[in-house]
């Protein structure tokens, strides 16, 4: 399922990163813990490798712990610098600030050498919409500072927040790709609610994730969805389900839309379990 999602403000997000970029020293990239792989935006790496990222797994309370430490050991095998969070809870923030500090240390290093003021680490929080930037802002500040929503793009121009006494952080949009090619990274990304409504076929996506977790996930089928037979196609384990959750229309004929809406929403809310799609 190729997916062209590009909205005009996506051109003007990439240029207010590209501006914003002199301002700080470390790129906090985030990532879908679920799915890191799959949002990982190399346009948008390419655009900040002439700074220091620290790639950032985020909503790890809704993804699988034992994937999340394989994407992590994945990472870290590639050279980069990897923290995971939980930002509703704050899990993991102590170790976000402790690789922050880590990647600043040459730098402060640097500015002792030359006799000048240690200055606050300035970071810019950057990813995919909708990758939970805001919340992350949030949970790093203690506080509610930035807006906050659950639709691609909500987050609007820039915005400095000074985390404590020796982090400054630079809130910007998200940014997607103009095209996403590969079949199974867009059906992820719209499961991941990543790329808009309008972007992708919801009766597809649904069948996407129902065969996914027909193969990886039986119990959360049986547990979770209540299917009775996994040996039926993901049609079949689609209509059963709306008929057992009574999405019925007028006529009696089954409500499937509903049904489909209803099953993203339950994966992204976390309702189906902890579930890795990479």
């Amino acid at each position: 399922m190729a997916i062209n999602w590009y909205p005009g403000h996506m051109v003007k997000a990439r240029r207010e990163i590209e501006e914003n970029l002199k301002l700080v020293d470390i790129v906090a990239m985030l990532l879908d813990a679920r799915a890191p792989f799959s949002c990982r935006n190399t346009d948008l790496e390419k655009i900040c490798r002439r700074k220091k990222i620290l790639f950032v797994l985020n909503k790890i309370d809704l993804a699988s712990p034992e994937a999340t430490q394989r994407y992590l050991a994945r990472l870290r095998n590639e050279g980069e610098k990897v923290a995971a969070i939980d930002s509703t809870s704050g899990k993991g923030l102590k170790e976000v600030f402790q690789a922050i500090k880590e990647i600043y240390q040459p730098q402060m290093a640097e500015m002792v050498r030359k006799g000048r003021r240690i200055r606050p680490v300035r970071i810019m929080a950057a990813g995919v919409p909708n990758i939970g930037k805001s919340t992350f802002i949030n949970c790093l500040v203690g506080k509610k500072m930035t807006q906050t929503g659950a639709k691609p793009g909500i987050t609007r121009g820039k915005q400095w927040v000074r985390v404590r006494d020796d982090v400054e952080l630079l809130d910007t949009p998200g940014l997607m790709w103009p095209k996403v090619e590969a079949e199974e990274q867009g059906f992820k990304l719209a499961i991941l609610s990543i790329v808009g409504e309008n972007a992708y076929n919801q009766e597809e996506v649904t069948l996407y994730l129902l065969q996914t977790l027909q193969q990886k996930f039986p119990d959360i089928m049986t547990e979770k969805l209540k299917v009775s037979n996994l040996d039926q196609t993901a049609g079949e384990i689609l209509n059963e389900i709306a008929l057992k959750r009574g999405h019925l229309l007028k006529a009696g004929a089954l409500d499937t839309d509903k049904t489909c809406m209803s099953i993203l929403q339950d994966f992204r809310k976390g309702k189906l379990g902890r579930i890795s799609l990479d």
